[in-house]
């Protein structure tokens, strides 16, 4: 995906786009008509003519300041109806194009720059439609009607008014570069670093308190928040000067259209009214003006989002990641004989030699197998591999199926992962068990929880709409990975892959929760356990160790 992509899908249907354009552009000639017929009728008026011959002129007020405010109403309502929706597709978009990267394939991106490109970086695109190309083409064609009725007035004043135009453009758009250009473009970028800092700190809280880093955690975020601040007053000053010049460019035009015009009054060949219409236009036309060079601003700041957005998404899957080879069934491979595996190697995305080399193994339906090995021998790459977060070389079935000729999605249907840092939500625990199975009664919940050995627990926190805090601050380790675990039989995985589910958990209870956890588990279901710590040989059927890549026992 090129930036030029995403600014194309940035913009609304034409369909939809033309009605709003449209009322601008009539809301904006409106106001220049207002200003041109009230100066006509003040002049003529002041002839003292009969009411009869201003009458058209007093109605034409009435309509065209009447006109202005329906004509504005009509465009926010469907320009903003139209870009909005859009926006809407925009970032389904974007999130399709990142979940085949996720996890892995974003682990070398912070957490501050996605979330940057979710919200920040697609909401700016809004501002394509809005305040960039429907400005621009009001604008251009008020203008360029303004000069054509001031030249049919008086052909030097209409010139006069081109010239000013022209150079209002160049000077706006070129002062608002070179004086806000750069802190256009580190705006987001900026925001992506503060996010990073207040994500860090809330995630790490407890973490920086224990070691007396919360204070210096602070300054960071105070440092971000600093730099963001000074970005935006930068282009909010840059805005204000490019603003400035255009309004006094508008003067500039209002006093050499009064010089240009001033013989041709004295010699009679301009009238009063008209020299009236073909000074004050200017300032009419300056007024609607002005949104140039605000939509050369909001230009820079679209195509730098376009430019991240675009960055962020790859048109092509990193090697090592797997691509889909076809749509969802919904369906996951029936487990048969088991999940096999000859010759197997994996990658991760941008490594240079592979973490895992030709890994044979075979998981039995209802088999307890534990992996063993150090830190870094490729444990969790094995996880990944099960789940089809990672691609690999060689051959992996289940029940006979190679996985190669399934969409992941199915797969993970069959083989479940309890992660080692399981993901809970701001939500209660009902909620957090739902979306394992959204057809399942409070009973079952309870269920599912006791079986986990959560049971106590659950009365102690008062039921199911207990809520366990941002990333499941408000329970510990071994409670998150239980709950975890209750998730996953909810959804009914026939092989559940447990990565390190003591990891952070004291030692001392370690033992309890690895036999609450694989008796909770039912005996069809196979399990693959990742484990550091010894585990009692009575939970287990086989052992496998991993060093360096390697199956050696």
């Amino acid at each position: 995906m090129t930036p030029a992509d995403v600014l194309r899908g940035a913009m609304p249907p034409a369909r939809r786009f033309w009605p709003g354009a449209a009322a601008g552009f009539l809301s904006e000639v409106s106001a220049v008509a207002l200003l041109a017929v009230s100066a006509w009728l003040i002049v003529r008026a002041s002839e003292q003519p009969l009411v009869l011959y201003i009458s058209m002129a007093v109605v034409g007020v009435r309509a065209f300041a009447l006109s202005r405010a329906v004509f504005r109403y009509l465009e926010r309502l469907a320009g903003h109806d139209a870009a909005l929706r859009q926006l809407a597709a925009t970032r389904t978009d974007l999130v399709r194009r990142l979940i085949p990267l996720a996890p892995d394939g974003l682990t070398r991106t912070s957490r501050g720059s996605i979330l940057g490109s979710l919200v920040d970086d697609v909401d700016e695109l809004q501002n394509l439609p809005l305040r960039v190309v429907q400005p621009l083409i009001g604008s251009a064609a008020v203008a360029l009607g303004a000069v054509i009725l001031v030249a049919i007035i008086h052909p030097p004043a209409g010139l006069t008014l081109l010239g000013c135009l022209i150079v209002a453009g160049v000077v706006a758009a070129g002062w608002g570069w070179v004086a806000g250009g750069r802190a256009e473009r580190s705006i987001a970028p900026l925001r992506g670093r503060l996010a990073d800092a207040v994500l860090d700190h809330l995630g790490s809280f407890d973490v920086l308190v224990a070691c007396g880093a919360e204070e210096s955690s602070r300054a960071r975020i105070a440092a971000a928040d600093a730099d963001v601040r000074r970005a935006v007053v930068r282009r909010a000053g840059a805005q204000a000067g490019a603003t400035a010049l255009v309004s006094l460019l508008a003067g500039i035009a209002s006093v050499l259209a009064v010089l240009v015009s001033t013989p041709a009054v004295t010699s009679g060949g301009l009238t009063g009214p008209a020299f009236a219409v073909a000074v004050l236009i200017p300032m009419a036309v300056f007024e609607v003006f002005t949104s140039v060079p605000l939509a050369a601003s909001s230009w820079r700041q679209v195509r730098s989002a376009a430019t991240r957005i675009a960055a962020a998404t790859p048109d092509v899957v990193p090697a090592g990641l797997v691509r889909e080879q076809g749509i969802p069934t919904g369906t996951g491979p029936a487990l048969g004989a088991g999940l096999r595996l000859r010759g197997v190697a994996a990658t991760w995305p941008g490594a240079a030699s592979p973490a895992l080399h030709d890994i044979d193994l075979d998981v039995a339906p209802g088999e307890r197998l534990l992996v063993v090995g150090s830190s870094g021998a490729g444990k969790s790459t094995l996880a990944h591999v099960l789940v089809r977060f990672l691609d690999v070389s060689g051959s992996y079935t289940i029940g006979g199926v190679d996985v190669q000729t399934l969409a992941a999605d199915d797969v993970r249907r069959t083989v479940g992962l309890c992660e080692q840092r399981p993901m809970l939500f701001d939500e209660d625990i009902r909620q957090n068990l739902l979306f394992a199975r959204d057809d399942a009664t409070d009973a079952d919940l309870e269920d599912v929880l006791a079986r986990v050995g959560l049971g106590p627990w659950l009365r102690e926190r008062g039921g199911l709409d207990a809520r366990v805090g941002e990333r499941g601050a408000l329970v510990s380790g071994g409670q998150a990975q239980r709950i975890a675990l209750a998730r996953a039989l909810l959804h009914g995985f026939p092989m559940l892959v447990l990565d390190e589910p003591t990891a952070g958990v004291d030692p001392a209870a370690s033992d309890a929760l690895l036999t609450d956890l694989l008796s909770a588990v039912g005996a069809d279901q196979a399990v693959i356990l990742i484990s550091h710590v010894t585990v009692p040989a009575r939970l287990i059927d086989r052992v496998v160790r991993l060093e360096s890549g390697y199956v050696v026992a």
